[in-house]
């Protein structure tokens, strides 16, 4: 009997034993996956920890809304279209149970926080003073600026989300796309390609460093030699610089707020003689295209419906 109880104690002694290893090897499996889902993103700001997977990301930019659309993530906050009603047509659907947090270029703090994000992403461009109490709500990455190459802030939003696999499967299949595009219009792309913008108060001639001129260039379109120009846009332009306006073909966009003033301005335009007696336009090659797509929405999504546009027009 007093063998048997020396068994019994030996066992339970050695029962514990594998216990407490397989709780310790439990906790340290547990650390190190915990150490694997802490990454870090370098931005404009600086360098911003992430801990886990987000789930509840604000995104402070519409052309970053369209990037993590793109990726499969709906954001439960987002900053509202620039014109229109909260959310551009295109994007409407995937944003229905999206909150507004105000507007780019004056995003609400206070609603931010009210939705408890584990992730914040904006722009040093749209809102650098508010980077520090933004940092304070959640962590927080900004890209450098909003111009034509929205491309390297789609790879940025795609390490944010810690999706790099699924935003580099992404931008390949646009650029697939744009190097198919290339392949059929063939020579087309030789043809002068000039963009022009409507705003209430103010005409814009496009240049190359801007979203729509950026995908310009990718296809290899020639442009007038006044819009050949690596920045974003010449403004203020008055009727004596028309001529800076022709080209083979030309896209023009009307950025419509609602009091009609800059589709007057348009039509004013439009009609005038100076501009009907542009040799694009006795060629019949202007074409009105949206705003939105070419350039105000500036993400992955428009890019994509801008090469319907010129699949459509370019013959």
């Amino acid at each position: 009997m007093k063998k048997f109880g020396i068994l019994l104690i030996t066992f339970m002694l050695l029962a514990l034993a594998a216990c407490g290893t397989t709780q310790e090897e439990s906790t340290t499996s547990g650390k190190d996956i915990e150490k694997e889902e802490s990454y870090t993103v370098t931005h404009a700001m600086g360098e911003t920890t992430i801990k886990g997977e987000p789930k509840r990301i604000v995104i402070l930019t519409n052309e970053g809304v369209e990037a993590l659309l793109a990726m499969g993530v709906t954001p439960v906050g987002a900053v509202e279209a620039w014109t229109g009603n909260t959310w551009y047509d295109h994007t409407a659907e995937q944003l229905k149970d999206t909150k507004s947090v105000g507007k780019e270029s004056e995003p609400s703090l206070e609603a931010i926080a009210a939705l408890k994000p584990d992730l914040i992403i904006g722009n040093k461009m749209r809102q650098e003073k508010v980077y520090e109490q933004l940092s304070k709500i959640a962590p927080t990455v900004f890209a450098e600026t909003l111009r034509g190459d929205w491309q390297e802030n789609f790879k940025l939003y795609s390490q944010a989300i810690n999706k790099e696999d699924v935003g580099k499967e992404k931008l390949d299949a646009y650029n697939n796309r744009i190097e198919e595009i290339k392949v059929t219009f063939g020579d087309k792309t030789q043809q002068e390609v000039s963009m022009v913008r409507f705003m209430a108060g103010d005409v814009r001639i496009y240049h190359k460093d801007s979203f729509s001129g950026v995908i310009l260039e990718q296809l290899g379109f020639a442009r007038p030699a006044e819009q050949d120009v690596p920045d974003f846009a010449e403004k203020g332009v008055t009727k004596e610089r028309i001529l800076a306006m022709d080209g083979d073909i030309m896209f023009y966009f009307t950025y419509e707020t609602g009091d009609n003033e800059a589709t007057k301005l348009e039509n004013e335009w439009i009609n005038d003689p100076l501009f009907k007696n542009l040799e694009v336009a006795k060629a019949d090659k202007v074409f009105k295209v949206s705003d939105v797509i070419w350039n105000t929405a500036g993400g992955y999504i428009a890019a994509n419906l801008m090469l319907d546009d010129l699949e459509t027009h370019i013959k």
